[in-house]
């Protein structure tokens, strides 16, 4: 006669973890386009237009101030954005930078 031992198995508990809902947002990066000795504001303004779809007017406007002010923000979003918007600019022969936007 064989006997089969039948395991006292019980279900385990699972515990939900810990979460909190609120999630923490990270500030955008903003992308800075640097006034250089070498573009010429026409072809800034060409760029800044081919890139990021600006309009003229907006294009110049931001040309001007890359020029009259030194620097321009000339797009806003996540890291890998203005990763990406950086390498663009930097293929044009643009001077840019990123950094995180202040408060």
């Amino acid at each position: 006669m064989k006997y089969l031992a039948v395991a006292n198995v019980q279900p385990a508990e699972v515990l939900d973890p810990e979460v909190d809902d609120a999630t923490k947002s990270d500030k955008p990066w903003i992308v800075i386009v640097w006034n250089d000795p070498i573009n010429l504001m026409s072809y800034v303004t060409f760029v800044f237009q081919k890139l990021f779809g600006y309009s003229l007017e907006k294009a110049t406007e931001l040309m001007l101030d890359v020029h009259h002010k030194g620097r321009a923000v000339v797009s806003n979003g996540s890291r890998e954005r203005a990763e990406f918007d950086v390498y663009r600019l930097h293929e044009h022969g643009l001077w840019a930078t990123m950094e995180h936007q202040s408060s």
